[in-house]
């Protein structure tokens, strides 16, 4: 019996070092899914304290472990409202990330954890403009429709789909129906996603209005001078056909993950990937080319205060988002891919500006044309993409040119989409853009079209 005793002492020694060389390893160099992980529980959390005003955890009970990859269920997070900083680690201690709120710029990861620096980078505070008593857009104030047939259709939960936050049907410019999840309101500031790139692609339009950027433009950074990338225009970019390297997988550690989790600076990173296909020939989805386009229009203004501002100067104060926040990587760059928060009215502004081809107030924001462009399809893309960061085809439809048709929408419809469901669909022939907001993952197969198209039947032809 001694001798089994003094086996079972020395394995359960074993045992111990074994969990404190585990621990070690972890907490000295985690590997990158943790860090990725972290990473993304700091942000979010962060910008939707910081920005949104929810309460942290639920927002990471709801918004990052409950439809996130399982390692997240053993994240733990930290606020500082004080420090305006979000620190989060496996089980609060293993791989742990920060991210910082800044000024007018919402908040940043910091995966090098210089936080100071981070700080710094910041705009003078906005002081928002009055909200005039007035209909919407002009004021906020909105006259829903008294049409039985629309109040059905957006009661009904399969339409409007699981995790619903957000729902507004803009009408010949005026908001005729809305509908908000628990906890949500027309107030509440909500993540679109990857529909910042078709804000991107419109803040670049101003600049080509204002004659510093060109669609034609090559040779567009320093390191692409000596190789076949200095082919590469910026209209390569928009249309997603640059033939650079990137996987836009979000399951794992792969280039868009590691870009908004773990650089310091996104610009660069992606501007750092090999040609993998001819330029203008192969089109492939890239949140990095979104963010080499923030830094290459960004650089095109110049001076980076001037920069930083250049956004609400230039489209947000001109049409009334007065929520909207875009933010930046942790240098600055504009994470033009990814995150931009605004309410889901301000959302149906946007939808309603590009709705009538970038005029607003009858001044002429964007160049005669833009969005007609930014709507003509990617030559590379089988028509489901356009040429100006949009798509084409609704969601679940992105390989199916045509199958918005099919399934008995306009023609002329065209999308802006976001992970986990978020979603503004334009459709000029009918004065009509509805937007749907959610936390809504693609595994659950819900689809906006039928919504948008029982809506359409609901509203009245123009």
């Amino acid at each position: 019996m001694h001798v089994v005793g003094r086996g079972l002492k020395w394995l359960a020694g074993l045992v111990v070092l074994a969990v404190a060389a585990l621990a070690g390893w972890l907490y000295v160099a985690p590997p990158d899914l943790i860090r990725v992980g972290s990473g993304s529980s700091a942000k979010i959390v962060c910008s939707n304290v910081f920005v949104a005003g929810r309460d942290p955890d639920e927002v990471l009970a709801v918004d990052v472990q409950a439809p996130g990859h399982p390692l997240l269920k053993l994240m733990r997070v930290s606020v500082d409202r004080q420090a305006g900083t979000v620190t989060a680690g496996l089980l609060g201690v293993f791989g742990r990330s920060v991210a910082v709120a800044r000024g007018g710029l919402g908040c940043a990861s910091v995966p090098d954890g210089d936080v100071a620096a981070a700080k710094a980078v910041s705009v003078p505070a906005q002081t928002p403009a009055p909200v005039a008593d007035g209909l919407w857009p002009q004021g906020e104030r909105a006259e829903p429709s008294q049409d039985p047939e629309l109040a059905r259709v957006l009661d009904d939960a399969a339409l409007t789909g699981p995790g619903m936050r957000a729902v507004v049907v803009v009408s010949n410019g005026r908001i005729v129906g809305e509908r908000y999840g628990a906890g949500f309101s027309e107030a509440t500031p909500l993540l679109g996603w990857s529909m910042t790139k078709t804000v991107n692609a419109a803040i670049i339009g101003t600049l080509v209005k204002d004659g510093r950027m060109a669609l034609d433009r090559t040779g567009l950074f320093p390191a692409w001078q000596a190789d076949g990338r200095a082919a590469i225009s910026v209209a390569d970019l928009m249309a997603m056909s640059s033939g650079l390297a990137f996987n836009e997988d979000y399951g794992d550690v792969t280039d868009v993950t590691r870009m908004l989790f773990l650089e310091p600076n996104m610009a660069g990173f992606a501007a750092a990937k090999p040609l993998a296909g001819e330029v203008g020939k192969v089109w492939s989805y890239s949140s990095g080319t979104a963010a080499m386009l923030s830094r290459l229009w960004q650089d095109a203004i110049g001076d980076e205060g001037r920069a930083l501002a250049w956004p609400r100067q230039a489209l947000f104060a001109p049409l009334g988002m007065e929520s909207a926040v875009l933010e930046t990587d942790e240098h600055g760059t504009f994470a033009g891919s990814s995150y931009l928060y605004a309410t889901a009215r301000d959302w149906a502004r946007f939808g309603q500006f590009l709705l009538q081809d970038g005029v607003w107030n009858g001044t002429a924001i964007l160049p005669q044309g833009f969005v007609a462009w930014m709507r003509e399809p990617a030559p590379a893309s089988n028509g489901v993409y356009g040429r100006g960061q949009l798509w084409l085809e609704a969601p679940g439809d992105e390989d199916s040119p045509g199958a918005g048709v099919a399934a008995g929408l306009p023609q002329d419809i065209f999308w802006l989409e976001g992970h986990d469901g978020q979603t503004v669909a334009v459709i000029p022939s009918r004065q009509a853009v509805v937007v749907r907001m959610g936390l809504t993952p693609g595994k659950l197969g819900y689809r906006p079209q039928k919504l948008v198209r029982a809506l359409l039947e609901a509203l009245p032809r123009p």
